[in-house]
């Protein structure tokens, strides 16, 4: 077990004990991985915001409250997932199309423009390739992307996916040799 395990359990034992301070570090440290999560998913930046506020806010309740968390990355990214479930299920309530919510967002755009204006050629080339793997990503089953981005994009272990997506480990990596030569298949297509 590496250090970062043995400081996530010591700042999550503090905030237990209602150690706010203890909380904000924990925050500091997965707000943005969280909020890239959350966004890629909805492509909407105040909804993603407002999701990520949400996911932080009841893991902050589920601490005080004194109940055991296991992997607090995996944690996050399951609420944040469950959310992000349910702002699909209201939104298809109110009578928003799948169609309308799945579209490019715009806001990725403006978020990604700024890092383009000051890269090196290798860096653009890189974001270029980048920027064709998220384009091909639309094209995947929902459960493939999703695989995909809490695997590459997110850096999570295998474990942690299948505790997020509730799937045995075999079952994750198998999702992801499919999803992969699936995304091959859609890079390699003209």
């Amino acid at each position: 077990m590496n250090s970062n395990f043995f400081k996530e359990q010591y700042l999550l034992f503090r905030a237990k004990n209602k150690d706010p301070e203890a909380y904000s570090k924990i925050y500091d440290y997965y707000v943005q991985r969280i909020f890239r999560f959350v966004f890629f998913k909805v492509n909407n930046q105040e909804e993603a915001q407002d999701l990520t506020s949400e996911v932080f806010l009841k893991t902050w309740q589920y601490i005080i409250d004194g109940k055991e968390i296991k992997n607090l990355n995996a944690f996050f990214y399951k609420i944040a997932r469950n959310l992000v479930i349910d702002y699909y299920r209201k939104s298809q309530q109110k009578g928003i199309s799948l169609e309308t919510l799945r579209t490019e967002s715009e806001a990725l755009e403006n978020l990604e423009k700024d890092k383009l204006l000051t890269v090196s050629h290798k860096e653009l080339d890189d974001q270029m390739q980048l920027e064709k793997i998220k384009d091909k990503l639309q094209y995947l089953k929902d459960e493939y992307r999703e695989i995909l981005v809490l695997r590459y994009i997110d850096g999570l272990t295998i474990k942690e996916i299948a505790e997020i997506v509730a799937k045995k480990k075999g079952a994750v990596r198998v999702i992801i040799y499919r999803a992969t030569n699936a995304l091959k298949e859609l890079m390699e297509e003209k």
